[in-house]
């Protein structure tokens, strides 16, 4: 399952993190690539360790964790530190699958779905665009500022070269409470369904009394807190 989300409607709140993005400094993003991506990898990423960076990460990561479409496709149990990349003229992502298990000691979770944010509006730039291959499909994404594309991290994927202009993005991993695939997929199903339902039946109604008792105990039996 490929979504993408409107993740940052709000046309100011971008500007204001375009400026603080600005501000920070860039490090070569092979730096945390593992051994088979570092050969392909060619952009740069923000430091995230300094003050400004850290505020920016947590701040980034609420906003991710806040969408409620998010929350219902992913199940959050807890997210991976934040990357913001930046790739110039000539810069690329090659195709790579990343890292089933990232981080260290208690930081380290595994990655159940990717997710790229996108920072730069698309006609700032020519190329770049994500490219996701599943089963049968692929996806391609160039999207706007304040999108974000929701994706499996198994998947083969690639960023496109830049040919004009800069791409900044923000990325990063998602553990889910629910490790299953379908099994997420039908739980966000249901959960539209009640969503739907909510604008057409009364909150006590028979029908959503059920659906309400099957979305939780579908939880009970698959969830991992």
């Amino acid at each position: 399952m490929i979504l993408v989300i409107n993740a940052i409607p709000d046309a100011s709140h971008l500007a204001a993190l375009a400026e603080r993005i600005a501000m920070l400094e860039w490090r070569d993003g092979r730096e945390t690539a593992g051994s088979v991506a570092r050969e392909v990898k060619r952009n740069e990423q923000a430091a995230m360790d300094s003050a400004p960076g850290r505020a920016l990460q947590e701040e980034l990561t609420r906003i991710v964790d806040d969408n409620t479409v998010v929350r219902a496709a992913a199940q959050p149990r807890r997210f991976s530190p934040l990357i913001v990349s930046r790739t110039g003229v000539d810069g690329k992502y090659g195709a790579h699958v990343d890292n089933a298990l990232m981080g260290q000691g208690a930081r380290r979770l595994r990655t159940d779905l990717s997710f790229t944010l996108f920072l730069t509006p698309p006609g700032e730039y020519d190329g770049g665009e994500l490219v996701v291959h599943t089963a049968g499909m692929t996806q391609e994404v160039k999207g706007e500022a304040g999108y974000l594309v929701l994706y499996p991290s198994g998947s083969i994927h690639e960023v496109k070269p830049v040919t004009r202009g800069t791409r900044i993005v923000c990325v990063g991993w998602i553990e889910s409470l629910v490790a299953d695939p379908g099994q997420r997929e039908m739980l966000f199903d249901l959960e539209n369904l009640r969503t739907a339902l909510r604008g057409q039946l009364p909150s006590q109604s028979a029908e959503l009394l059920t659906l309400d008792k099957t979305i939780a105990n579908l939880l009970r039996m698959w969830a991992h807190p």
